[in-house]
């Protein structure tokens, strides 16, 4: 199996301005109950940001902003305010400043969608090109995520057949691993350590739904055509509701002939979420609330607030004793998914939704580029009707990557879209107009990851990561191949069809 380069960068001591230093980078780990959020890896309290920002704002040094983070997270836990950074009173007060809580939260579950990226087979001259590149058990520790505090309950497939040739991965050797089918995301359920339920003070189920990390021609791929979402099979009966077609076809479209996609991701992932809930959800012997978080970046986005609104519509949020379980969306860089109605229903239905943006960021503007919420409303009610008429849901969270001392000012498409500078920007942000202050030293160098955002005096290389000799090795013969991986799991619950049934929803 192909192994994963260290994250450890050595800078060169003669740069001509202040420099960050790299030297006490680790391995991820998240925020726990009441210390300051740790990521990937973390640079010196003495961050570059404190010499490069200017001076002209109300706080004049980066401590007395890392000072003030520090007291707001120690008089609050997480556990006693997790309801609060769900979306319960819709983060009022929240964002502006910026609570250190959710920004933990946010990073956190930014990295849960980032690791789909990290897994994901993007070679085209692998056999096994649309896969994910662990199995399930091993997911979070091949990434380097330990005491991540979550396992990985099941893997998400979606078919290849839809027309968005530009999002999906193919291989070009002759066998692969499915001709039809690329690894979508992940569903994951919080594990019984006490560390673990000490720090969120709930057990969570997190869906994780993959993007595209810099391909960004899927936009021109997408029909910008809205249709009712009752037709695709959803519990609706308002043909008022509408998607974007596209993104309706990718989450519930299936092939029969192969494996991995014979049941939809829709199926997928609603099986999955009453399974866990069924399980969980009316805990005895102190057993905990229960949350449903969904993530995703871009696309992935997308498919993140259908999920959500698919599981809250079927009504799989409420367990068997009624009780009502909070549904929770952060996406990062996502588009537009629907119209005002899907709004109104999103709404109404109770999931909460947070989007993190760039604000040069093209793909949250899309689809709906002119006729959008943005729109005045005397000709939002006129074309309200429109097959091209969208709105975004929930809240937004705009970030400005000029604001960041460690970015290129230029606007680039595809690096004013990546995710990993969306939570470099998040661990910088502390509110409007305040400066730009690291707040959990996460490694800036990861924003180079798979882009060439850094500034080049930093002389981190762009798109650094990648798997050592590109997951070739050398066999008995002296022959440098590509190694077989373990066999991509391709089994459904065995109850599946029972679970479906349940859901009133054919297989």
């Amino acid at each position: 199996m192909a192994t994963i380069p260290s994250q450890n960068l050595l800078l060169p001591h003669s740069l001509s301005l202040p420099k960050p230093n790299f030297s006490h980078s680790t391995l991820i780990t998240f925020p726990a109950r009441s210390s300051p959020a740790r990521a990937i890896s973390r640079t010196d309290e003495a961050s570059i940001s404190s010499k490069l920002e200017p001076e002209s704002y109300k706080i004049t040094t980066a401590e007395d902003i890392r000072r003030r983070d520090r007291e707001a997270k120690e008089s609050k836990s997480l556990r006693d305010t997790w309801r609060k950074i769900q979306g319960e009173d819709d983060w009022a007060g929240l964002l502006n400043p910026m609570d250190p809580v959710l920004r933990s939260e946010l990073i956190r579950y930014g990295e849960l969608a980032q690791a789909c990226y990290d897994a994901f087979d993007f070679d085209p001259f692998s056999k096994y090109c649309g896969s994910c590149r662990f199995t399930r058990h091993k997911l979070f520790d091949s990434l380097g995520i330990f005491d991540s505090g979550y396992e990985v309950a099941r893997y998400l497939y979606a078919t290849s057949n839809i027309n968005l040739p530009n999002f999906f991965s193919k291989s070009r050797w002759s066998k692969v691993w499915s001709k039809n089918a690329n690894w979508m995301g992940y569903v994951a359920v919080s594990d019984d350590v006490e560390s673990t339920r000490r720090r969120l003070g709930r057990r969570d189920i997190a869906i994780a739904w993959r993007g595209t990390v810099t391909r960004l021609e899927w936009i021109a791929d997408l029909k910008d055509f809205l249709k009712p979402v009752s037709g695709n099979g959803f519990r609706c009966s308002d043909p008022a509701v509408k998607a974007e077609s596209g993104f309706l076809d990718l989450y519930t479209d299936k092939d029969t002939s192969c494996n991995f996609s014979k049941f939809s991701a829709r199926e997928q992932v609603l099986t999955e979420v009453k399974r866990l809930v069924e399980k969980y959800g009316d805990e005895e012997d102190g057993g905990l609330d229960l949350s449903i978080t969904v993530t995703g970046h871009s696309l992935g986005g997308a498919l993140a607030v259908l999920s959500a609104y698919d599981v809250a519509e079927m009504g799989l949020n409420r367990t068997k004793r009624g009780k009502v379980i909070p549904v929770t969306v952060f996406t990062y860089g996502g588009p537009r998914v629907g119209n005002v109605r899907f709004k109104e229903r999103m709404e109404e239905l109770g999931v909460k939704v947070l989007r993190v943006v760039n604000e040069h960021d093209v793909v949250p503007k899309s689809p709906g580029l002119f006729l959008n919420e943005r729109a005045p409303h005397a000709l939002m009610k006129l074309a309200g009707g429109l097959p091209w008429c969208y709105c975004h849901v929930g809240e937004e969270l705009p970030l400005d990557h000029r604001n960041s001392p460690f970015l290129k000012g230029s606007v680039d498409l595809s690096t004013a879209h990546n995710l990993e500078a969306l939570l470099h920007l998040l661990d910088g942000y502390h509110g409007k107009g305040e400066r730009f202050v690291l707040s959990s030293g996460r490694d800036p160098a990861l924003v180079n990851k798979a882009s060439d955002f850094l500034k080049e005096h930093f002389m981190v290389p762009p798109n650094w990561r990648q798997d050592a000799n590109k997951g070739m090795v050398r066999n008995n013969d002296g022959r440098w191949i590509q190694p077989d991986r373990i066999r991509a799991e391709d089994h459904h619950a065995p109850d599946i069809h029972h679970l479906l049934s349940q859901l009133h929803h054919p297989s």
